[in-house]
């Protein structure tokens, strides 16, 4: 698969745009936010490897979003809640996620989002289906996302132990599973998604 690369980006900012890149992560599991995460890029940043991050390994997304840390590159982390989740529906949430990142994202005047677009947006926007594929600030914009969230995750195995969430990431696993039909379901977990998969 070709990398991603920075031809929108590019163009945006040759009409005067600081661009920002949004994805989120999360959105499959059973437990835990979605977590979105806006990016802004630059020309000369100088990361080769950036790509897809779910075809990059835990190890690499690490040193990636480190690079980018020791580049001091400038990114916004918006969570929309399991409770959240459960209210609005995941698509919902995951749209009201993106948004917070990027309005928390000061000075940007254009944003590529992956595959949707984010209603109630201030800021001119363009979706782009398979976003993190093709595009490098979405793509660097998701790495981060999963980094933050699976750190965020491994916080939650410590607080509620049993369900393997530092391992899973609180996705469906057998694992997962067998642990909610014994332990029950945690203060992180979607109710909603719960509700055909085990007795509540």
């Amino acid at each position: 698969m070709k990398k991603p690369t920075y031809k929108l980006e590019k163009a945006l900012e040759k009409d005067g745009h600081f661009v920002v890149g949004v994805d989120e992560v999360g959105c499959g599991c059973l437990a835990g936010p979605v977590l979105a995460v806006a990016f802004h890029l630059p020309l000369n940043a100088g990361i080769s490897e950036i790509h897809d991050s779910k075809l990059l390994s835990a190890k690499k997304r690490v040193e990636i979003v480190e690079k980018i840390i020791k580049k001091r590159l400038k990114w916004t982390v918006g969570i929309a809640t399991p409770q959240e989740i459960d209210r609005l529906n995941i698509r919902q949430a995951s749209l009201l996620a993106m948004r917070r990142a990027v309005e928390a994202f000061e000075g940007a005047t254009f944003v590529l989002v992956d595959a949707w677009t984010i209603p109630n947006l201030k800021i001119p926007q363009k979706g782009v289906i398979h976003g993190d594929q093709k595009i490098k600030s979405v793509a660097a914009a998701s790495i981060i996302a999963k980094v933050i969230r699976d750190y965020l995750m491994a916080e939650y195995d410590l607080d509620y132990p049993g369900y393997g969430l530092g391992k899973h990431k609180g996705y469906g696993t057998k694992e997962h599973v067998s642990a909610l039909e014994k332990l029950g379901p945690s203060a992180i977990h979607r109710m909603t998604f719960l509700k055909n998969l085990i007795k509540i």
